[in-house]
């Protein structure tokens, strides 16, 4: 019997066939940009045919975690302002497990607290048109969306002046959310803290 992949195996060979997609050596032929004979002249398949080769793959490999149990956590170290916090995220090119969303939604609590904490003072955005666009909200309107979301993760980006932290609040399957892919059943609100004065970085 051959040893089951790991999460860390699981996230290299993705990385290894998404290099291997891009760099033209995995094309999905069977696909056409449009669908229309017409249209199919005035576009370069092979931009397409690269993506689908590797959404394939990536969809093979979510099987195999199903298959075989193989969690999509990762564990996520951040420091914001001194303070430390560790907790788990699904990686952006694996699933989640059922077991996997359990331990998010164990998590919710724990990781807003801590938003909260290394929030205040700052100004709070709401993510709206895809990341393109920011309106201003109240932590009460934050709180409002906590009580429709499953799970949290944290991230930030820029430091001192620019420092921006982003509480990504979803739903459904986390694999889905973040572009909406699954959407109404997956989807996510990001909410951006930024220093007083600042705008979101778009």
């Amino acid at each position: 019997m051959s040893p089951v992949y790991t999460t860390d195996d699981l996230i290299r060979i993705l990385a290894d066939e998404r290099r291997a997609c891009m760099n033209g050596q995995r094309l999905n032929l069977a696909v056409s940009p449009s669908g229309s004979p017409l249209l199919d002249k005035f576009l370069q398949p092979d931009g397409l045919q690269k993506f689908m080769a590797y959404n394939d793959f990536r969809a093979a490999v979510h099987q195999y975690q199903k298959d075989h149990q193989v969690s999509g956590i990762v564990w996520q170290n951040l420091t914001i302002k001194g303070r430390p916090i560790r907790f788990p995220k699904v990686d952006e090119q694996l699933a989640a497990l059922p077991k996997d969303l359990q331990l998010m939604k164990s998590f919710k609590g724990i990781l807003y607290d801590f938003w909260c904490e290394v929030t205040t003072g700052l100004d709070l955005y709401l993510s709206l048109n895809a990341g393109k666009s920011h309106r201003s909200i109240a932590p009460a309107d934050v709180e409002r969306i906590l009580h429709r979301t499953e799970w949290l993760t944290l991230s930030q980006q820029g430091a001192s002046e620019t420092l921006e932290i982003i509480l990504q609040m979803g739903w459904g399957k986390p694999e889905e959310a973040t572009y909406r892919r699954g959407f109404p059943e997956s989807g996510s609100e990001y909410v951006h803290a930024v220093n007083p004065g600042r705008q979101p970085l778009v």
